[in-house]
């Protein structure tokens, strides 16, 4: 399953969002904003951003739990690195930042239930999560906003605007697929 939510991740950034200079928040958003100034392989960074991360993962949810996320980590790299390969779905970007950013947030919530996570900032929402009241969508989505309003200043505040909407539905689809849709979550 973390396969193909790694796979189902990389369809939504690379075929719906990055053609429309639309990012995703947390070490993916970093990553893409310094390949994007650097001229370095994404894949790269995504993997080396996330070690420190991984470590705290490791730390306070256990072997396991660091394994299956560096798994789903470096098979969305992989990924990653061959769907650039492929034409872009849309290259409209409302319909990028919409469809994009359901199918971010089934490949995510896809990892998430199945024992692990896919990205930095999910460590850390996964650890609040337990701690306080906010789920990891809202969490997730607390830290996204100053990293998606950086990609203003990497791309444009178009694109940073767009991000945000494509988080937004993210973060709720990313809820849906952990919890299902319950009624009493409703």
């Amino acid at each position: 399953w973390m396969i193909i939510g790694a796979l189902i991740y990389t369809v939504g950034l690379d075929l719906f969002l990055v053609p429309n200079n639309i990012i995703d928040g947390g070490v993916v958003g970093i990553s893409l904003m310094t390949a994007e100034l650097t001229g370095i392989s994404f894949s790269i960074f995504v993997v080396l951003i996330n070690i420190p991360f991984l470590y705290i993962g490791y730390r306070i949810n256990g072997k396991v739990f660091t394994i299956s996320t560096l798994f789903s980590i470096v098979w969305m790299a992989i990924f990653s690195s061959f769907a650039h390969e492929f034409t872009p779905i849309t290259t409209n970007p409302f319909l990028g930042a919409i469809f994009g950013g359901i199918i971010l947030g089934i490949g995510v919530g896809l990892i998430i239930r199945n024992g692990g996570c896919l990205d930095g900032s999910e460590i850390v929402a996964i650890i609040f999560d337990k701690r306080t009241t906010f789920s990891v969508g809202e969490i997730v989505m607390a830290m996204n906003l100053v990293i998606l309003g950086a990609a203003g200043f990497v791309y444009s505040w178009d694109s940073a605007m767009y991000s945000l909407v494509a988080y937004f539905i993210a973060y709720k689809m990313i809820d849906i697929t952990i919890t299902g849709l319950e009624e009493s979550k409703g």
